[in-house]
């Protein structure tokens, strides 16, 4: 990788606002059950996304060739739907994130594409473990990491279907708060004939 300016980046769903209002809603009625989940810290419903790829930090000159590379996989995506609650990463869980089921198998296919365009637009290595669809809620403050028992949560997870209608390359902005994303270019998905 180059030397100069970078940025660490990522892609993402952008999910529409009523799910991630329901998620963040969900998330502070988890929070604030009695004993439930140690220390969480709810994210903003605006922060809340479905990532498909961590770039990691990268030189700021890509930015132009990844967005681009967006645009090649404007494909339709199928119906996505919440699932069950996750504590992530399992062993010693950092987030409390909710799964997304894919009935319509579309969207292995759209990270599939991801991989290839993004990778192909620079020297960027894909991670190569399977995609993992879910939606971070919110975090865990640092001094509650460690072993955690998976509660029993009292709040169902919201019973959400939902169409994605667009990808976006974020940048990740690190701060004493949590971090801050910034969309730096979008890519509207093409939708499914009906």
């Amino acid at each position: 990788m180059s030397r100069g300016a970078t940025a660490r980046l990522f892609v993402a769903l952008d999910l529409p606002a009523e799910v991630r209002g329901q998620l963040s809603r969900w998330a502070r009625a988890i929070a604030a059950e009695p004993g439930s989940l140690p220390a969480l810290r709810v994210l903003a419903p605006q922060s809340l996304h479905l990532t498909l790829c961590f770039l990691g930090s990268r030189p700021v000159a890509e930015i132009d060739a990844f967005a681009a590379a967006l645009e090649r996989c404007a494909q339709p995506l199928g119906e996505l739907a919440a699932g069950a609650p996750l504590l992530l990463p399992p062993r010693r869980p950092r987030s409390l994130a909710v799964a997304i089921g894919d009935p319509a198998g579309t969207l292995d296919s759209l990270h599939g594409c991801l991989l290839v365009a993004l990778s192909g637009a620079s020297d960027w290595e894909p991670d190569r473990r399977r995609l993992r669809p879910h939606i971070t809620v919110a975090r865990m403050r640092s001094g509650a990491r460690g072993e955690v028992e998976a509660p029993v949560l009292q709040v169902a997870t919201p019973q959400l279907r939902f169409t994605p209608r667009a990808l976006a390359l974020y940048r990740s902005w690190l701060e004493p708060a949590g971090a801050r994303y910034e969309e730096i270019a979008r890519c509207e998905l093409v939708p499914e004939l009906g």
